[in-house]
């Protein structure tokens, strides 16, 4: 009789190959799914230096202009948003989303859009609450170098730093209801001394001058470092009273009778002759196509930084990217004190 060991080891060779081509599969998916994701990200970092794109029918990787409406070719309206709290370049990861305004993703649109020939005319559309004052000059010079009409138009809020980089328009349209001014400049400082002291926290500072540590949460100011400070504070103020008067062609003298920190609606924004209309985005964008000689309907686009990693993650949160990819989700606890315009 013929032996039948050879029928019956066909079957199982297949289903050890089968398991074994399971398990390569399983083993190689999560692998080339990470390999992806680090591609795009750094695609998105050299995207993001790269030089501008001239096309406006798709995103470019690394950011550019976008066909928004109107017309496809021709003169056109371009729009940049500010959007979250104005923080540095250094807090700017392709990671992040639009709930931060990072002077290092919106001076380098700027910059474009100033240099694409076709543009007549910039359209910043801010809703933000201020942030920190050197990357809200930073993006306030961009602006005023930009040598192109600028109609600012304010969301929700557009207060403090908010409404200083709109100084550098020549036309200012808000809601009614947009919350705006807040015209002043703020240093926090955290003092922990009585804390400390109840659960028996001492800190020794050997330091080199008697205003080393100033600003420590050890402890509290001395009359001396308060002054210093507060010298620092009134300087950068006059600045931002400077700023405003010369944006709003008013005297320092008129601009600082409501610039004492106050948050005001649209429609008493109107009355302080802080801005110049009440209206919407649609009204922005036919006041910069008039102020930039564009007649008819205008081409209409906007320029966005982004990366294919954070397009292909939609509206996943920085928190969520960043738990998904086991990296820490928070900002560190501690962070330099700085001077801010912000509200509140």
């Amino acid at each position: 009789m013929e032996p039948s060991v050879s029928v019956q080891a066909q079957p199982k060779n297949r289903t050890a190959a089968w398991t074994l081509a399971g398990v390569i599969i399983g083993f190689a998916m999560p692998v080339c799914a990470c390999l992806a994701m680090i591609i795009a990200v750094f695609t998105g970092l050299a995207g993001l230096t790269g030089p501008a794109r001239t096309t406006t029918s798709t995103m470019p990787l690394g950011g550019g202009p976008v066909h928004v409406s109107g017309p496809t070719t021709g003169p056109a309206v371009a729009i940049i948003d500010v959007v979250g709290g104005i923080v540095s370049g250094d807090d700017s990861t392709p990671l992040s989303t639009d709930t931060v305004a990072a002077s290092s993703r919106i001076v380098p649109l700027i910059r474009q859009a100033a240099k694409d020939n076709d543009v007549k005319a910039i359209v910043l559309r801010i809703n933000s609450p201020g942030g920190a004052v050197v990357p809200t000059n930073e993006i306030y010079m961009a602006l005023k170098e930009a040598d192109k009409p600028i109609v600012a138009v304010f969301g929700a809020t557009a207060a403090s730093g908010g409404y200083y980089i709109a100084m550098a328009a020549q036309h200012i349209v808000a809601n009614p209801d947009t919350f705006t001014g807040s015209i002043g400049v703020i240093l926090s400082l955290q003092d922990l001394e009585g804390l400390f002291e109840k659960v028996g926290v001492r800190v020794n500072a050997i330091k080199s001058g008697p205003y080393k540590d100033i600003g420590s949460a050890a402890r509290g100011l001395t009359d001396a470092e308060r002054a210093l400070l507060q010298a620092i504070v009134d300087e950068t103020y006059d600045s931002f009273v400077k700023v405003v008067a010369e944006g709003r062609k008013m005297s320092e003298a008129e601009v600082r009778q409501i610039a004492d920190g106050r948050i005001m609606t649209g429609r008493q924004a109107l009355q302080a002759k802080l801005v110049d209309q009440l209206g919407s985005l649609d009204d922005g964008i036919e006041k910069a196509a008039e102020l930039g000689g564009i007649t008819g309907e205008p081409r209409v686009i906007r320029y966005r930084s982004t990366s294919p990693f954070t397009s292909f993650l939609g509206g996943l949160s920085r928190e969520v990217i960043f738990t998904l990819l086991g990296l820490p989700a928070d900002r560190p606890a501690y962070a330099a004190p700085q001077l801010e315009y912000r509200w509140p």
